[in-house]
């Protein structure tokens, strides 16, 4: 039964955080990854910003 909660509990909480982030190359999405340092983003950020964000 406490693995049964704790795997709703974390489906849960992973459904919350993927509702709250904005679709990737978005503008909104384009204006967060201003924001955020250089150096947190990932490889794939990087890639994702050039291809949406830079080269329209």
């Amino acid at each position: 039964m406490k693995k049964l909660t704790a795997l709703m509990f974390a489906g849960l909480f992973t459904a919350l955080l993927t509702g709250c982030s904005p679709e990737v190359g978005s503008e909104a999405w384009c204006e967060n990854m201003d924001e955020t340092p250089k150096g947190e983003w990932s490889a794939n950020d990087a890639g994702d910003y050039a291809k949406h964000c830079v080269f329209r």
